[in-house]
């Protein structure tokens, strides 16, 4: 415990001092930093304990204008880690698109009628045979979303921005890459993830 106090401590004096982070420079609350021992406790996807406190602390900050629950921010950003790892994709990217998806609103519908947070379209509950699943459950449409934008990446040869259009159902049109892009850039790109 003193050790992941350390550094949380070392971690919260770097982003402080860092001027990409500087609207960022609270120190975690007493609840955050309880949270986040049981949430690296608790990995499944994370390689060890010092990866997993750094990057949940540091996406903490940056999800806390669409999420202000620690708890929850907490329990999304360890459910995006591992369904983003299980189908080998950076998680960053998963958070930027669906920054750019639902604005993190689990019960986001689209006019097209996509739901969820990374806004599933409801024919891949019937293409997959499991017509009675909820899209709105996060763990669902996490492992949903990341497996088809995962199956795109793999069709267009690793294209991400192809891959991308194929995901929101633009092929020829870069609106929407440019947007995940941007939200990429501006808040969620790690220089040491």
């Amino acid at each position: 415990m003193k050790i992941i106090t350390a550094l949380l401590f070392a971690f919260n004096m770097l982003v402080a001092i860092s001027p990409a982070n500087a609207s960022q420079r609270q120190a975690p609350s007493d609840e955050l930093r309880e949270l986040l021992t049981r949430a690296i406790a608790d990995n499944k996807s994370f390689e060890d304990r010092f990866d997993a406190e750094v990057w949940l602390l540091d996406m903490s900050n940056r999800l806390k204008p669409f999420v202000k629950d620690d708890r929850k921010r907490l329990d999304l950003l360890k459910q995006i880690h591992y369904e983003s790892s299980r189908a080998d994709l950076r998680p960053e990217l998963v958070l930027a698109v669906i920054e750019v998806e639902s604005r993190f609103d689990k019960f986001a519908i689209s006019s097209a009628g996509a739901r969820g947070l990374m806004q599933v379209m409801p024919f891949w509950l019937k293409e997959i045979g499991r017509p009675e699943d909820n899209l709105f459950d996060m763990r669902t449409n996490l492992r949903m979303g990341c497996t088809i934008l995962r199956h795109y990446l793999d069709k267009e040869k690793g294209d991400l921005t192809h891959a991308l259009a194929r995901y929101n159902g633009s092929l020829y049109s870069h609106r929407y890459t440019n947007k995940v892009f941007k939200a990429l850039d501006r808040r969620w790109r790690c220089i040491d993830c």
